[in-house]
């Protein structure tokens, strides 16, 4: 196992325990989300921005970083030197990263600034942070059209190269489909809810795979005879 499968597999497995860890604490702990006024919403980031603070660095800007360590460990197991494919799913990877990790800084920025300002001007800070919502919903925080393409992309991949088992494979069909059908305003709350409680399967899942076929690989080369090259 190369150092990189092994720090995929690991990355793996933190994606799918952030997802539980956002789940709880946007919903159970501080659901600001679901709070419809404007003036109510902003007076609740300012009691709670510490705490919203944390949930994004750890839900959004690491989860963001370490997807980019998991898609160049997949682009070396899909052999993305040679298939276009995992190329371009690797380059989705990227694209992902990026603007997870872009809308949890300008969340966080956005408290910053409305907490300063609502001190002063709480209707202007509501009205601020209406705008500032829309830009991180818009980039990450709401449609998953971009993650959704990716893991629909690295299933493809996976069976065409025989990586990850058939069942897991159409899982990411499953979760790759309902990402993309969150861009539908119609639809988009519930779709989003289901790629995001699937996809805390599949990342759980491809991490033990990752992980448990790299321990298989070097047993293997740990107990099968080296031929000798020299004269």
């Amino acid at each position: 196992m190369t150092k990189l499968q092994k720090w995929g597999g690991m990355a793996a497995l933190y994606e799918a325990l952030a997802y539980i860890i956002g789940f709880v604490g946007f919903i159970a702990v501080v659901n600001v989300g679901g709070i419809a006024d404007p003036l109510e919403k902003v007076a609740a980031i300012v009691e709670n921005q510490g705490l919203l603070t944390a949930l994004h660095l750890i839900v959004y800007v690491a989860w963001g970083a370490t997807l980019v360590v998991l898609s160049m460990a997949l682009h070396e197991r899909l052999d993305g030197k040679r298939s276009a494919l995992a190329r371009t799913a690797t380059a989705f990877g990227i694209i992902w990263a990026v603007l997870v990790i872009a809308s949890g800084m300008i969340y966080n920025v956005g408290m910053e600034t409305v907490t300063g300002l609502h001190a002063i001007n709480p209707d202007q800070a509501a009205t601020v942070w209406l705008a500032i919502e829309s830009v991180f919903n818009g980039l990450g925080g709401g449609v998953e059209v971009v993650g959704g393409i990716w893991v629909l992309m690295l299933s493809v991949a996976g069976l065409r190269s025989g990586n990850f088992g058939r069942a897991f494979n159409y899982l990411g069909y499953v979760v790759g489909a309902a990402g993309v059908v969150s861009v539908v305003p119609a639809i988009a709350e519930i779709s989003a809810s289901i790629f995001g409680l699937t996809q805390i399967v599949w990342f759980a899942w491809l991490g033990v795979a990752m992980l448990r076929s790299g321990k298989t690989a070097v047993s293997v080369e740990k107990f099968v005879p080296q031929t000798s090259t020299s004269a």
